[in-house]
């Protein structure tokens, strides 16, 4: 018996990966976030799954899903929304089950940034403008923010900033960055990347606030800060240059 964790992508049915795909279709049992994961996924499930929306449910009554999987040698499919490896709360458990000598896997999906920025049609490092890109978030009931990682520590590399959960504060979150962004910098906000009511917003830090006040935007929005969701004058990467000699292009001198 395994417990497979699958990313189950930012909202869109079909933005999961082959190996999410085939090992829900393989599970006797589907435990999914129902908040957040598009039902549309259970579909391929076996016909005869016990799936159970752990949304409602704590910590401890998911483990004991688990367990009675266990007990009757079911693998189970459960299902995150975007990727595993940030805000998923896999961490812990994964303790538990480490506990339990409870053998998992764990397969990446497609994350909210990542669907945003499509949505957009931007890349968020451009030559000369920005080479990173920072994941962050406000604190919130479920999680602090430690005090070394507060926005406007980030906000000094004038990186871009891929803000989550934090559109409730999108005010405190503008006073913040804009001392070192500037006022003009370009902001856009995407409201449930993917999904079919996605909505984007783009505006600046002096207008962006504004802007979402008169939307329907809410908690499942993603905030991206930086010149580079805007820039237009940028400079090309050597990357594709003509004159840029590199291993797999086999030209020779």
């Amino acid at each position: 018996m395994t417990v497979h964790f699958i990313g189950a992508g930012p909202g869109a049915p079909d933005l999961i990966t082959l190996r999410g795909r085939d090992l829900i279709a393989r599970c006797p049992v589907c435990l999914y976030a129902g908040s957040l994961v598009p039902r549309a996924l259970l579909d391929h499930c076996p016909p005869s799954a016990r799936i159970v929306d752990t949304a409602p449910m704590s910590l401890d009554e998911i483990v004991a899903e688990i367990e009675r999987a266990t007990l009757a040698g079911d693998d189970v499919a459960r299902l995150h929304s975007g990727d595993l490896s940030i805000w998923s709360a896999l961490g812990e458990q994964l303790r538990r089950l480490d506990a339990l000598r409870i053998p998992y896997t764990i397969t990446p999906g497609v994350p909210s940034f990542a669907a945003a920025a499509a949505a957009l049609g931007r890349e968020l490092t451009l030559p000369g403008l920005a080479q990173s890109v920072v994941l962050t978030r406000t604190s919130g009931r479920a999680s602090a923010m430690p005090d070394t990682e507060q926005l406007s520590l980030f906000a000094q590399s004038r990186a871009t900033l891929a803000i989550h959960l934090s559109i409730h504060v999108l005010d405190k979150v503008v006073e913040e960055l804009r001392p070192h962004y500037g006022d003009d910098c370009p902001v856009a906000i995407v409201y449930r990347a993917s999904w079919p009511d996605q909505l984007i917003l783009t505006g600046t830090l002096t207008t962006i606030v504004g802007q979402a006040a008169n939307s329907a935007v809410e908690r499942t929005a993603l905030i991206l800060v930086g010149r580079a969701i805007a820039a237009e004058d940028f400079s090309n990467s050597a990357l594709y240059d003509a004159d840029y000699q590199r291993r797999f292009r086999g030209r020779g001198e």
